[in-house]
């Protein structure tokens, strides 16, 4: 089973960038797309509807703003819409399909770049977002949630570590929540949650990043961020056979995460 996650910045210029061109020629099983910034009613173009897919969007009800999609060759068991308040409801930021006892989720954390409110929320957000990661893991369904995370782990997942661990998404109490939500030995977390970067279970090399600023010579010179993950329950970690990411081509200023699993839907 092959699952994509990628953060299009803009689902309709990912498209003219031959976004879904690329995604056929890859044929995965599961697409799990972020930033959709587009309201269903504004994607009848035949694009959008690849062959061989099934199509389910969540959208904000701001336009042009934020939303989530999963594209999917099996048609899902149960689609699920929403964590249950508003942030991650009114900006459609969370999307799961379930297939079987597997539930594959496109998940689009916030951003606290733009003003000290929006960190406030995203922090609020990564709290409730908690005791929901903690039954995924302890309960008997298998989950992958992909999706832009918005947090860099470690040193390894940025270029300029220094320069960066002050703002917004290289905070010490937003990598620290990922301590605890990934069970890091090197942190000695109480009570962590467990669950497993799948990317780092099978590549541990530096600079291996998803996201690059537009300004300056940052994809030029790979000054990268890696925020965006496949966030997987223990059940699956030996399951995973391969990832990549893609970069070949620029759909946005984030690139697609590959992860290939030893499994079917």
């Amino acid at each position: 089973m092959k699952v994509i996650s990628a953060n299009l910045n803009g689902i309709r210029a990912a498209a003219k960038k031959g976004f879904f061109d690329w995604m056929l020629n890859e044929q995965p099983d599961v697409v799990c797309i972020q930033e959709t910034k587009a309201q269903i009613d504004q994607l009848d173009a035949e694009v959008f509807s690849p062959d061989g897919y099934h199509r389910y969007f969540f959208d904000a009800e701001k336009k042009g703003y934020s939303g989530t999609a999963i594209y999917s060759k099996v048609e899902p068991d149960n689609i699920t819409k929403g964590l249950g308040w508003d942030i991650a409801d009114n900006e459609g930021r969370y999307l799961q399909a379930d297939f079987g006892d597997l539930s594959i989720a496109s998940l689009y954390l916030p951003s606290g770049s733009s003003k000290d409110d929006r960190q406030t929320l995203k922090m609020e957000f990564l709290d409730k977002l908690n005791p929901i990661l903690q039954e995924m893991k302890d309960g008997s369904r298998d989950y992958i949630i992909c999706g832009d995370w918005n947090i860099v782990h470690k040193r390894i997942d940025i270029k300029n570590f220094t320069g960066n661990k002050n703002r917004s998404g290289c905070l010490p109490e937003e990598r620290a929540w990922l301590d605890k939500v990934f069970d890091d030995p090197e942190a000695n977390v109480a009570e962590p949650i467990g669950m497993v970067d799948a990317f780092r279970v099978l590549n541990q090399e530096p600079e291996q990043y998803t996201w690059w600023s537009n300004r300056g010579q940052a994809w030029a010179n790979n000054t990268g961020w890696r925020i965006d993950y496949q966030i997987i329950t223990p059940s699956l970690k030996e399951k995973l056979i391969s990832t990549s990411i893609y970069k070949d081509q620029r759909f946005s200023d984030h690139a697609p995460l590959i992860v290939n699993y030893d499994m079917d839907i």
